[in-house]
């Protein structure tokens, strides 16, 4: 079979952008309680008119631009999402409308804040089925629009926007690791994904009109206890130690779990994304949004090893390494 990987990145946030002082007008907060408590400085919230599949053609487009693709040239759209209000057309068929493609298949994928890490390994199982070529895998949610604005606890962690991966079929990632110490050998590794149904509960996007909430100290246990041996274990299926990762893409959920979960991994050497700082956490958008900045930035040579590795609603997980674009 052939593999596949990641080509090019895109990302896109609304305009407008939220301080912690803005929210403190809002709310019983302050600068100083949202920082110490979840490393959040900024988060950049949508209108009305900026429905999330805005924000994730945005971000296909960009990434699009990237790869030297035109938007003809994709036959598979997966949008990750749990913020879209509507349930027909799906948002990957509004983002295939709106980027005038031609007849890709088209899926969305809830799985919360690792819906784009679970949307990227059924992207790598397709093209490797020989039932695609082209996939544009898109995370989007629009947090704002879920949250509740009165409670302090909850509002001042959501953020909107959108990130974008093309990936494309690589007979030269067609199998397994590559020896210690070298990138990773599939352009996209193995998929380790899973759950804890008993805690679903734990996180929750309920009611009508939707709002998001979460038990914090669940979460905050689980994560930093459960996740890392798991994290460790997606670095031995793809082959490579975690002292050798480039960089540690983790979902943006909170700096307080972040750097501990990064720390507990193992990934001494690696660049650790701490997107949350600027953006919030933005679900389903957090992990391609903060890969397509550090790509941008020059953080992360082409070609290392990097680990994604998605985490929180239903307690579920996706990670895999791949071969950074």
């Amino acid at each position: 079979m052939t593999g596949s990987r990641v080509v090019a990145l895109g990302h896109y946030q609304p305009a407008k952008v939220l301080t912690n002082d803005d929210l403190a007008a809002m709310v019983d907060t302050s600068d100083e309680w949202i920082t110490s408590r979840v490393g959040i400085k900024t988060r950049h919230v949508g209108g009305p008119d900026e429905p999330v599949d805005e924000l994730a053609a945005h971000a296909g487009a960009k990434a699009l631009a990237a790869a030297g693709l035109q938007p003809s040239d994709i036959d598979l759209v997966l949008v990750a999402t749990s913020t879209a209000i509507d349930r027909s057309p799906s948002m990957s068929a509004r983002v295939a409308a709106r980027l005038s493609m031609g007849s890709p298949a088209v899926m969305d994928i809830n799985v919360v804040c690792s819906g784009f890490t679970h949307a990227l390994a059924v992207a790598d199982h397709t093209i490797r089925a020989g039932a695609a070529t082209r996939a544009l895998v898109i995370g989007a949610d629009k947090m704002g629009d879920i949250a509740d604005w009165t409670d302090r606890t909850t509002c001042v962690l959501l953020g909107d926007g959108a990130g974008a991966a093309v990936v494309t079929a690589d007979p030269s990632a067609s199998d397994g690791p590559s020896a210690p110490g070298t990138p990773v050998g599939p352009g996209i590794g193995p998929v380790l994904w899973g759950s804890v149904p008993e805690m679903g509960n734990a996180v929750r996007i309920e009611g009508t009109p939707p709002r998001f909430a979460q038990e914090g100290q669940s979460v905050y246990r689980w994560a930093t206890t459960q996740l890392p041996p798991i994290a460790r274990k997606v670095c031995e299926k793809a082959g490579v130690a975690p002292e050798d990762l480039a960089a540690v893409v983790l979902h943006q959920a909170n700096l307080r779990i972040i750097e501990p979960v990064a720390r507990k991994i193992g990934a001494v050497n690696a660049v650790i994304a701490r997107d949350v700082v600027d953006s919030g956490n933005t679900s389903a958008a957090s992990i391609p949004m903060a890969l397509s900045k550090l790509v941008e930035r020059g953080e992360i040579a082409s070609g290392a090893p990097v680990l994604l590795f998605g985490f929180g609603g239903n307690l579920s997980y996706a990670g895999q390494v791949i071969r950074c674009p």
